[in-house]
């Protein structure tokens, strides 16, 4: 395994290494400390990298979209002292598996990276409390912090909620399952893997559950379902 870490701070880097080197033996890193040194260390090769937002040479993320448009295959994962949701929801929405703030613990470094590996989304929680109005129709970030139902939009000044037990009389069984997989950041294949249905069937059963959130792209479907999740559990 070949893996990237570019931060500006080399303490930040060995610790990084560190913990990654959990995942198992003979792992190759590539190290960098500025802009100049992660676009050249970065190779079609890399099995994931693990990039700071702001380094030397960085202009907000432009480096994160010229990593992208370079290697567009390999994995990126933000690592970032930032914990603006709106960075983050930017960031996920350029093509990014998952945006880590380095104030969260190694173990949650290491089980997001996990994920990412094996095709997953990392979305960290904090972006729950920040759901902009819409992603869930009525929702507000008031309620996404205290785990409350959602409120429905609509007209008629309606009541009922906006939870997994109402998305159950709007969807079918089979895409309530979809949903339950996107909210663990299940890329599509593996979804289609794990209930024996092809890809394209997967993006039929996507398209019904985006028109039931009310979301835009699977970076806003992701974030929605998960807060749907969390609610039904709380």
């Amino acid at each position: 395994m070949k893996i990237l870490i570019a931060d500006d701070h080399r303490l930040v880097i060995e610790a990084v290494k560190a913990k990654l080197s959990e995942l198992g033996a003979g792992i190759e890193f590539v190290l960098a400390l500025s802009v100049d040194e992660l676009l050249a260390g970065a190779t079609d090769d890399l099995d994931l990298a693990l990039i700071d937002l702001n380094m030397p040479g960085a202009d907000g993320q432009a480096h994160i979209d010229e990593i992208r448009r370079r290697h567009p295959a390999v994995p990126v994962i933000v690592l970032s002292g930032y914990e603006d949701p709106s960075i983050m929801r930017s960031a996920l929405e350029r093509g990014v598996l998952g945006f880590i703030p380095k104030a969260y613990s190694p173990d949650v470094m290491l089980s997001a990276v996990r994920l990412v590996l094996a095709g997953g989304v990392y979305v960290p929680p904090m972006m729950l409390t920040a759901l902009p109005p819409g992603i869930v129709a009525g929702v507000s970030p008031s309620s996404a912090a205290a785990g409350e139902p959602f409120a429905r939009g609509g007209g008629n000044g309606g009541g009922g909620t906006q939870t997994l037990e109402h998305l159950r009389s709007v969807l079918t069984e089979r895409q309530v399952e979809v949903l339950q997989l996107l909210s663990q950041g299940k890329p599509n294949k593996l979804i289609g893997r794990s209930l024996g249905i092809s890809e394209g069937t997967v993006k039929i059963h996507l398209a019904a559950i985006f028109r039931a959130l009310n979301v835009r792209n699977r970076t806003e479907a992701v974030v929605a379902a998960q807060a749907l999740t969390e609610a039904q559990q709380a």
